[in-house]
Parts: C-alpha cells; structure tokens; sequence
C-alpha cells in the first residue's frame, strides 16, 4: 500500500474523537485507583521508605507522560487489533485483556518480584486496570468501527 492510500484510508477524524474520549477516561481512571487505592495503600506498606507515592510537580509530570503514552498506545493497539481480527465486543475485550497484560500485568508482576507491591495491592491494581482498559476498548470499537458496520 503507497501512502496516498494510507493516508486516504486513515480514518484520521474518528481516531482523533475516540483518543480525545479514551485521554478523558484513562485519566480519570488512572488518578481515581491511584488516590483511592494505591497511593493509601503503598504509604501503609511501605511507612519507613522516604517519598513512597510523592505528590509534587515531577510525579505529575511523570504521569503526565505515562497517560499519554497509555491513552496512545491503548487506543492504537485495540485498533489495529479490531481492524485485523473484526470489531465487536468480544474482540474488544479480547483486545484489551491481551493488553493489560502486556502493560498492568507485567509492570505489577515485576513491582511484586522486586518486594515494591504486596499482593494485596495487585489484587486491587490489576482488576481496577483491566475494567480500564475493557472500558477504553469499548470505547474504541464504538468510536472506530467503520461506518458500514455501525449498525451491524
């Protein structure tokens, strides 16, 4: 496929409009679990450590940029993957279950191996990511789906 093909069947507007809602979502979610859950639970578990969950202008700013990051990078893969394997439901979700593994599952596994994560927190980390994520899939196969099979 040459470019101008690419270009002409990038649904750029569509993809724009479900980044926009999945950057609202992502974030609200993300600073809901973190000051609801993890935040509290990370300064019990760790009371002696120095700074454990800060809250100053470099940690939002590293948020920032993981938001980011997430919002594109959810949004891109659920994307590709609908557009590769059919949009729908079952394949949204599908799509995101394999992607909060690759993203939650791993960065929690690893912050339990190196002792920064008890499974207490896991087992409240892991299922509040992956409604987020199942959300933000919901939301990409609502804001992507090709306008033929809208009604399908």
């Amino acid at each position: 496929m040459n470019n101008s093909n690419l270009e002409s069947s990038f649904p750029t507007q569509a993809f724009l409009k479900t980044l926009v809602a999945n950057t609202i979502w992502i974030n609200i979610s993300e600073v809901f679990r973190y000051f609801a859950f993890v935040m509290p639970m990370m300064r019990n578990t760790f009371p002696r450590i120095e700074n454990v969950a800060p809250m100053n202008a470099g940690v939002f700013a590293i948020w920032g940029l993981w938001d980011t990051i997430l919002v594109i990078a959810t949004t891109g893969f659920i994307w590709l993957f609908l557009e590769r394997f059919g949009y729908g439901k079952r394949n949204a979700i599908l799509a995101a279950v394999l992607f909060w593994m690759a993203v939650f599952v791993i960065l929690w596994l690893g912050l339990f191996n190196m002792n920064l994560a008890t499974p207490e927190i896991l087992a409240v980390a892991l299922p509040l990511a992956l409604v987020e994520i199942m959300v933000a899939a919901i939301i990409v196969d609502w804001g992507m789906k090709p306008t033929t099979t809208k009604d399908a």
